[in-house]
């Protein structure tokens, strides 16, 4: 199976000094033959070209085995299949099992992970680092990125579907009619009312100053072709002036007959909503009618929608509301864990059952991702990838065999001479 990610990211320099490693051991080899044959060839092999001789014939046989040996790690040598070469491309599979195994017995035991959180003081170590205002503005910072992420990642549906049952029996609780009354007798007896009705007729005033050019296109549009232009734009003014004087009229004077009216009208109304059965009926049915309309769905949808966009939002502005009371929760969370013991065993015994939790969960599952993921991989990748990492340092072997073998040789030809000859 190919492992098109396997090679991703591959580092020619680390490549590129390896190819040297080879080319100097492999050198080294050569001039260890050279050696030999120069030796061989040119010298009867007595005195010191003996001593060279065996020392140049030692080299090659040390430098060759080693060759043979590093090669067998990855490849079969000079591609002939000999048996029990090309060991990591044929052992890969039970090399990952073995990672695996060695992972999870090492470093996920439960007992040695419960004994190392006890030493490490974690939450004493915590607490001195959350005292400090950068490191809790830092805790802050990560927190509210984590917050605004699990916004961003919860099931939407199911938040928007709680919001709207909650607002909506919180709604469908209410004495509509009652609670619309107290708010309206209130405003009246405060006469908050003027001010809102002042507003909404300098609204109305605002929006038909704005308008105006096309109000006076619509005149146009719906005189009768023959009265004269002209005569459009006086009756138009005259409409136009006169309108907006009555409504500044009505907006200025509070003792107009129209705001009384409208006030006369409000107290009826607000008695009503106390005192009529009707109008209580009738406000019951808008009120289930609203919350079965689309638009209060839509309107609890945003209500999600808009947290969701001011935690975001929040989150990463330093000085927000936000970030500030995470910061000083962080700081009150350090200095507690610092000075109170209680608490710091409390913590640290959580912890530990977490770690040792974890660990039994997780570390037979995080073997068999290991063993399964090295199974995926392709077996000559694998072997140019490892050979990549560690084969530089594989070569000094090599450079090494061929010395020592060297060394070797002079040694066993002096005890030779010495004892032998």
């Amino acid at each position: 199976m190919s492992t098109p990610d396997l090679l991703a990211g591959f580092d020619e320099s680390r490549a590129r000094r390896l190819r040297n490693m080879k080319r100097s051991a492999s050198g080294l080899l050569v001039l260890a033959a050279f050696a030999f044959v120069a030796t061989f060839l040119f010298t009867d092999g007595e005195g010191w070209a003996g001593y060279a001789r065996a020392a140049a014939e030692a080299a090659m046989v040390g430098g060759i085995a080693d060759w043979f040996a590093v090669t067998a790690l990855f490849r079969h040598p000079l591609g002939i299949p000999i048996p029990h070469t090309a060991l990591i491309p044929r052992g890969k599979d039970a090399i990952g099992r073995g990672l695996g195994e060695f992972v999870q017995r090492n470093f996920l035991d439960p007992d040695s992970l419960v004994e190392r959180v006890k030493e490490a003081d974690l939450s004493l170590r915590l607490g001195e680092w959350l005292r400090d205002p950068d490191h809790a503005a830092t805790a802050a910072r990560q927190a509210a990125g984590v917050i605004a992420a699990v916004a961003e990642t919860v099931n939407e549906d199911e938040i928007r579907e709680s919001i709207r049952e909650t607002v909506g029996a919180r709604v469908e609780a209410l004495d509509t009619a009652a609670l619309v009354g107290a708010v309206l007798d209130r405003t009246i007896a405060g006469k908050h009312h003027e001010t809102l009705v002042t507003a909404g007729l300098r609204g109305v005033g605002k929006a038909i100053s704005d308008n105006r050019e096309l109000m006076r296109q619509r005149i146009h549009t719906e005189s009768p072709w023959w009265v004269p232009e002209y005569l459009d734009d006086v009756v138009f003014e005259k409409i136009y002036v006169s309108l907006q004087q009555f409504i500044s009229e009505i907006a200025q004077d509070p003792d107009h007959e129209i705001r009384r009216s409208i006030n006369a009208r409000a107290e009826e109304w607000v008695e009503q909503l106390r005192t009529s059965p009707e109008v209580a009926h009738r406000a019951a049915e808008l009120k289930r009618e609203m919350l079965s309309h689309p638009q209060f769905a839509a309107w609890t949808d945003g209500l999600w929608q808009s947290l969701k966009e001011h935690l975001t939002a929040a989150a990463d502005q330093p000085d927000s509301a936000l970030r500030k009371r995470l910061e000083n929760v962080a700081i009150t969370t350090g200095e507690r864990l610092a000075t109170d013991a209680e608490l710091r065993d409390q913590v640290d015994t959580w912890v530990g059952n977490l770690a040792r939790h974890l660990a039994e969960r997780i570390g037979p599952e995080v073997a068999t991702l290991i063993a399964a993921t090295v199974e995926r991989w392709d077996a000559d990748e694998t072997s140019q990838r490892l050979e990549l990492q560690v084969g530089r340092d594989l070569q000094f072997i090599r450079i090494n065999g061929t010395i020592v073998g060297g060394l070797a040789g002079v040694i066993i030809h002096a005890l030779v001479l010495a004892f032998g000859g």
